[in-house]
């Protein structure tokens, strides 16, 4: 059984048609033939010197090595990772079907192989670091076999997605008879999504159960809220209040739940926050989870926009970001960072 990295669009745009339809799709703007037929590699790349007027070879032999595995190298029984652009969370699927090419419909959508995705929203947190970093490479398309990736992530999924103790340090690289770049980890990754993994990591770790809270409270006031936060134990359903000066008594008045566990919030869970905020006298609602939301909640979002807030992990650690600097000293010294700037590999030919 292989697992092969998955994109849903640069953006993620198309990750829930993914995941609706039950399908990975091969979304290569252009590329109008059914690949099935295509008889070799290099077939493949005459047809990209064609069709797309490239002259590069390092970027042919690059865009082929994705495109080929689409109908030539997928098996079925193989697993999908689909890494979400939407949330800090991964999507886990099986290949259910054979390469088919559907030239009618959108071309984007032509390319396509059936998907039972048996495991949504899994956190990225579950994921050690060296796996993270493989499922950050800049490919729409590879094979993920570095430090015996397939087994660990095998064996997450036969303990309920957590990582177990004999896999926690592995450095040894799997090895490949059949490397190329279609399936080697020797890629240039997403060093920002590095960076925010590793962030994530340390945020966890040093700012679990209360901590979170007192995070949350400090970016908040750093944002020019003043605040009130519950004492630890038992919150009565409210952790923080918050509104503008003067004194707190300026709008919007804003009431705060924090959840620093591993698992999403469901809907009931958001539906308390609802109540809450209205005994409290609140005008909006702001939820952070940790562990991230259910496709319930998800589901929610719509209606109740001008009411709730969502914060995930990505959302914290961009408030974190944009708010490090008027952070109060102690929050400051307790979460070291420092800019840097990085190569954007998004634009490099």
């Amino acid at each position: 059984m292989a697992i092969w990295l998955f994109r849903a669009g640069s953006n993620g745009e198309y990750e829930k048609r993914f995941l609706e339809d039950g399908k990975i799709y091969l979304t290569w703007d252009k590329l109008n033939l059914d690949l099935s037929k295509v008889k070799n590699k290099e077939e493949l790349k005459k047809y990209l010197v064609e069709y797309y007027d490239m002259s590069k070879k390092g970027r042919i032999r690059n865009w082929a090595s994705q495109i080929w595995p689409m109908a030539h190298r997928i098996k079925e029984g193989d697993w999908v990772i689909l890494p979400s652009k939407l949330k800090r969370a991964i999507h886990i699927g099986e290949v259910l079907s054979a390469y088919r090419h559907e030239s009618s419909g959108d071309p984007l959508f032509q390319h396509q192989r059936d998907v039972r995705w048996f495991a949504t929203d899994i956190p990225r947190s579950r994921f050690d670091q060296d796996l993270l970093h493989s499922l950050g490479a800049f490919m729409t398309v590879c094979r993920i076999t570095r430090n015996k990736a397939e087994e660990r992530i095998k064996n997450m999924a036969e303990n309920n997605w957590q990582v177990t103790h004999r896999h926690l340090n592995v450095a040894e690289k799997g090895t490949n008879q059949d490397a190329e770049i279609g399936d080697t980890d020797e890629l240039p990754s997403d060093l920002e999504i590095d960076a925010k993994d590793q962030i994530a990591k340390y945020l966890q770790q040093r700012f679990r159960g209360h901590q979170l809270t007192r995070l949350i409270n400090a970016i908040l006031k750093a944002k020019g809220y003043v605040t009130y936060q519950a004492p630890e134990g038992p919150d009565k359903g409210v952790d923080i209040l918050a509104a503008p000066e003067p004194m707190g008594f300026g709008s919007p008045k804003i009431c705060v739940q924090v959840k620093s566990g591993d698992d999403p919030v469901d809907r009931a869970t958001l539906d308390q926050l609802i109540g809450v905020m209205h005994n409290f006298k609140a005008e909006h609602g702001l939820f952070v989870s940790w562990g991230g939301y259910k496709s319930s909640v998800d589901r929610e979002i719509p209606s109740q926009f001008f009411n709730v807030r969502l914060w995930g992990q990505d959302e914290i650690i961009s408030e974190l970001f944009q708010n490090y600097q008027h952070l109060d000293n102690a929050v400051q010294a307790d979460i070291p960072l420092k800019q840097a700037w990085v190569l954007n590999w998004d634009e490099v030919e």
